[in-house]
């Protein structure tokens, strides 16, 4: 091959890899910027972030530096932290979230791993019949339980809320796991037998550490799910017991009560911050668990 070609080729590769790159660094910028907007505009006046004379009101903050003597304030997040108490809605997102995965991971590392082992034929079945309840809109499933929540006064708890939860990112779980657990050869439960390691006892020590990052990535999605969700929170806590999301929702108001949107937005940036954080730490592990799932036989 002539150095002409090979010259070629390699303009062509380095054109290919700076359109790569290029689009990449134009999604991040789109992607991540709802979320930087938001959090230069928490530091504002809500008559500078949401004028309607003029957008650059929201960059250059006059009102805001006419009122306080500098572009930056924290009033907002005063506000929604303190006078609105938001922290008590953190705490709460963080006892539900923590429930939910302990309690959905459980359930699905040893439904998945006994679903994943078994040969018979209601396996199938029983897992198209999960993905039919999880396909079904949450808000259709908690108006089934909003009765006997009232007549037997479980209504308003955070116990109640995680079993709800549970119920309904189970089938998620489960089938996320059956999967991964597929991907382990049965081979590596006959040889720990062979060792003197009971059923149990091989899924512990030698079944589990292979799928690590599949417990992760499914746990994380867990995670997410309870997180976001506002459906089942908003229907079946009380105002004492909100968590995040429809508390950031009650800062908006209605057309009965007058809400404060500054609030809002500091409050978003405070529940977003975190996600941030957790997928940065865990990015390999979600990866490994997405690509790969566990060892190849």
């Amino acid at each position: 091959m002539s150095s002409t070609h090979v010259l070629a080729r390699k303009r062509q590769s380095l054109g290919l890899k700076m359109l790569i790159w290029g689009f990449i660094g134009l999604w991040l910028i789109v992607a991540a910027f709802p979320f930087f907007w938001t959090l230069w505009g928490s530091f504002k006046m809500e008559a500078d972030f949401f004028s309607k004379a003029d957008w650059m009101n929201a960059l250059t903050a006059p009102r805001t530096i006419a009122e306080h003597g500098r572009a930056f304030i924290g009033e907002a997040y005063n506000g929604a932290w303190v006078q609105e108490e938001f922290w008590r809605a953190v705490v709460n997102t963080a006892l539900v979230c923590f429930f939910v995965v302990c309690t959905s991971l459980t359930i699905g590392t040893l439904g998945g791993y006994a679903l994943s082992r078994s040969n018979y034929r209601y396996t199938f079945w029983l897992l198209i019949t999960a993905l039919i309840f999880r396909a079904m809109p949450p808000i259709t499933l908690v108006a089934g339980y909003l009765l006997p929540f009232f007549e037997w006064n479980l209504w308003g708890h955070l116990a109640t809320t995680v079993i709800v939860l549970v119920a309904i990112n189970q089938p998620f779980t489960l089938w996320m796991l059956h999967s991964f657990f597929q991907k382990i050869p049965k081979e590596l439960d006959e040889s720990a037998k062979v060792d003197g390691c009971t059923q149990f006892q091989a899924f512990r020590h030698v079944i589990i550490p292979v799928m690590w990052p599949g417990v992760i990535t499914t746990g994380l999605f867990s995670f997410l799910l309870a997180y976001n969700d506002f459906a089942v929170t908003s229907m079946l806590l009380s105002k004492e017991n909100q968590t995040m999301v429809p508390k950031i929702a009650s800062f908006l108001g209605t057309t009965q009560t007058e809400g404060n949107v500054m609030f809002a937005v500091s409050a978003v940036v405070s529940a977003t911050a975190p996600l941030f954080i957790l997928v940065l730490f865990f990015q390999r592990q979600i990866v490994s668990g997405l690509t790969q799932g566990a060892v190849k036989g």
